[in-house]
This record gives C-alpha cells, sequence and structure tokens, in this order.
C-alpha cells in the first residue's frame, strides 16, 4: 500500500464488506480532508501542490505533538533550501515503512544515502512516509508562522525550539544529558 494517501480513523464495516472497499473509504476520506483544507491554506507555502502538503504531513505526524510549530520549522527549512534533517525519513529509508526500527539511529544510519534520507539531500523526500492525520495535514498546510530553524527533544514529550545553531546545541546537550540519565 501507498504511504499518504489513506486517511488514518475508525472505519465500521459489515460482515461481508471486503478489505478493499475499506480502503476506497480510507482514500475518499483522505481526498475530502485533504483537498478542503488544501483550499484553507496560508499563503506563501513553499510548494504548490497538494502532493507536496501530503509529504510533508506524516514527517510531522512522525515528529511530535507540537504539529504547528514543528511545521513552522520544516516550512523556514524549506524556504531557505535547508535539508530537513529529520530522523523519522531516514528511519523510512532504512525500514520502507514495514516494520518499527525499535532502536535510536547509527551515525552510519544517517550517513546512508537513501531518497529519504533527509540529512542527505535537501527539499522533501520522494514520497510520503506514513499516513497522517488531519491535524498534521492542517498543520503543513498552515504551519506557526515563527523564526525557528531548528527543534530537539527536551525530555518531556515536548520539543526545545532554536533560531540558531548554538542555542540548538545547547538544547541538543540537554537532551543528551536527559538519555544519559535515564540509561543509568
Amino acid at each position: 500500500l501507498q504511504e499518504g494517501i489513506f486517511f488514518p480513523d475508525t472505519y465500521f464495516y459489515l460482515k461481508d464488506e471486503t478489505f478493499s472497499s475499506i480502503l476506497i473509504r480510507s482514500h475518499e476520506a483522505w481526498k475530502t480532508t485533504s483537498e478542503s483544507l488544501w483550499q484553507e491554506r496560508q499563503d506563501n507555502l513553499p510548494f504548490t501542490k497538494l502532493e507536496e502538503a501530503a509529504t510533508l504531513a506524516p514527517i510531522i505526524e512522525k515528529e511530535g505533538l507540537e504539529k504547528r510549530m514543528i511545521a513552522g520549522v520544516f516550512i523556514n527549512r524549506l524556504k531557505k533550501g535547508m535539508p530537513l534533517q529529520t530522523d523519522p525519513t531516514v528511519i523510512y529509508g532504512i525500514t520502507k515503512g514495514k516494520e518499527i526500527l525499535g532502536r535510536g539511529l547509527r551515525r552510519s544510519e544517517l550517513r546512508k544515502d537513501t531518497p529519504w534520507n533527509t540529512y542527505l539531500r535537501e527539499g522533501l523526500p520522494p514520497t510520503p512516509i506514513a499516513n497522517p492525520g488531519e491535524e498534521s495535514i492542517f498543520a503543513a498546510l498552515n504551519p506557526e508562522n515563527t523564526n525557528f530553524i531548528f527543534f530537539v527533544a527536551d525530555g518531556t514529550g515536548g520539543h526545545s525550539f532554536a533560531t540558531t545553531l548554538t542555542d540548538h546545541n545547547k538544547n541538543v546537550a540537554k537532551w543528551r544529558a536527559i538519555e544519559k540519565n535515564s540509561k543509568d
């Protein structure tokens, strides 16, 4: 199945209904939701097609709860021509979405050239990496207006955001200390 064209939701079905009919309903729900949100999108986004937003939305979905803020970071990066540098795309390049990695990424994996490695390639990956929910699609089309271009986990389930590499490196150091302390 192709990622990015199905709408995750609860689907009720009849006893004799086929799996394909449920997929068709899921795809129709995705189309209806996405096209409606596309009509209400912000101006000045760095993409011109719904398919591009549909590629960004799953990355936002995988990255965290502050979806509009995370979207704002990615939009800022795209506008600046910076790589997205997001782990979920690298993981997808390794697993093709067929399994959960179940561990942190290795340095060698961050350097492995796949079409989805957004550390090595600028812009959006060639395909979506998952099926995002409505909140992530909305965020991709209506990102928070921010100057942030960096973020890292903060240990509380959220993220620390930064506008400079210096501040980002400080946030990364805090996250590494939290990781180290959780292993002890």
